[in-house]
């Protein structure tokens, strides 16, 4: 095994067997109705593709890229939009798709961007939440792990732009 790899701490077939279910939660929530997917970029593009290929729906996806971190491990107290999805998204079914939400100040600022833009329904899918992290406290309506107030990555969350083709969460010792 190679050392500098990060340490697991949610494997593939937990990751895999936790979207399946939420894809079905998603299909039954708005079972006969049409959804956009918002995934956020950059961390959440390996979670929002799974994640899509389980939820029997018609379905749009758009990407929107927010960042509150930089090249640290600390969240800023601050959300840049860095790009902005082009779809329309009065009068949809909205599911936001995060990587991890630790503070909620991210997934706080886009829930009012998207309910300001008239949406008619907005719920968040998120692969990761740290609760002892939460100073923003936001529903998060679709939950894969919560996990512990560690730094990790992989399965599209990095560090530093290192290790989002990990197939697993891992993390940094």
């Amino acid at each position: 095994m190679n050392k500098s790899l990060p340490r697991v701490l949610i494997s593939r077939e937990q990751i895999a067997h936790r979207v399946d279910k939420l894809g079905r939660q998603i299909t039954a929530d708005f079972q006969g109705e049409e959804i956009v997917i918002l995934c956020i970029l950059n961390g959440a593009f390996v979670f929002c593709s799974d994640l899509i290929k389980k939820i029997q729906l018609p379905l749009k996806v758009e990407f929107i890229s927010l960042s509150s971190y930089g090249s640290g491990t600390d969240s800023k107290e601050e959300v840049i939009c860095e790009w902005d999805c082009k779809l329309s998204l009065r009068d949809r079914n909205v599911v936001i798709v995060e990587d991890i939400v630790d503070s909620g100040l991210t997934i706080k600022y886009l829930l009012q961007m998207i309910h300001s833009r008239g949406a008619k329904s907005v719920k968040v899918a998120a692969l990761l939440f740290k609760p002892s992290r939460n100073r923003y406290p936001v529903s998060i309506d679709y939950l894969g792990f919560e996990i512990p107030d560690q730094f990790v990555v992989g399965h599209g969350l990095d560090h530093a732009q290192k290790y989002r083709e990990l197939p697993y969460i891992g993390i940094i010792e």
